[in-house]
């Protein structure tokens, strides 16, 4: 079975102080998260959509899923996150295994809340990519040159931009090989590999790449949301 981890445990501190997590704010009337939650609902291959966000929002986000997606209640799933965002992940897992169970073949399509402009497509090549290879990341080629400047003042190296990718999401994996490499690192591991499928590289283990869209972006700055509202009234996505 498939299932939908939306990681909603940003408190967006880059957005400004405007007391209200980023995947709550508004955009063209309807919060960030509906947006995001619309496009798996509408894609209709989960199995179950589950939304991990801090305690204190949990209340607020099923809230606001019950008045914008009423139709699709029963396929939502509102609980709480972890300290960190594998941490997170590790508890949609858990939460998994205790209602429907886990085996060999559970997959998890994890995704931000906070990047609405997910397409079937993506979802789709996710899931292929990981009956093939075990993992998958979504991904696009930099555009922009990378420096490495450790010091913060000088530039130490330029790294080929040809080989660069810019990490997206979503990113899936099957669950109970996720769980069980995650158990297996130690507390400084952990807190290093903040991108889960750098857990699987670490471990000499395939991710495939399912090319992503410039305009799947992560509602990060004040500017993205009007970005973000222009993108949704020109029907650009």
């Amino acid at each position: 079975m498939v299932f939908a981890l939306v990681l909603a445990g940003g408190t967006g501190s880059r957005m400004g102080n405007n007391g209200k997590p980023k995947q709550f704010l508004m955009v063209c009337g309807k919060p960030v998260i509906i947006h995001t939650l619309e496009k798996f609902c509408l894609h209709g291959g989960m199995g179950q959509i589950i939304v991990l966000c801090p305690s204190l929002w949990v209340s607020y986000a099923q809230g606001i899923i019950n008045e914008y997606l009423g139709n699709y209640i029963e396929n939502i799933t509102v609980i709480c996150g972890g300290a960190s965002r594998n941490d997170t992940i590790m508890a949609g897992i858990s939460y998994i295994d205790g209602c429907y169970g886990l085996d060999d073949s559970t997959i998890i399509v994890t995704h931000d809340a906070a990047r609405p402009f997910i397409n079937n497509r993506i979802i789709d090549e996710n899931i292929e990519t990981t009956l093939k290879y075990g993992a998958a990341t979504t991904a696009v080629p930099a555009t922009d040159t990378v420096i490495c400047c450790p010091d913060g003042k000088t530039v130490e190296g330029v790294a080929d931009r040809n080989v660069l990718y810019m990490c997206q999401t979503p990113q899936t994996f099957y669950a109970k090989k996720l769980q069980s490499l995650y158990h297996a690192l130690t507390g400084s591991e952990r807190e290093k590999f903040t991108d889960a499928s750098g857990i699987f590289v670490k471990n000499n283990l395939p991710v495939g790449i399912v090319q992503g869209e410039m305009y799947n972006f992560k509602i990060t700055y004040p500017n993205d949301l009007a970005v973000a509202e222009e993108y949704i009234r020109q029907g650009i996505v």
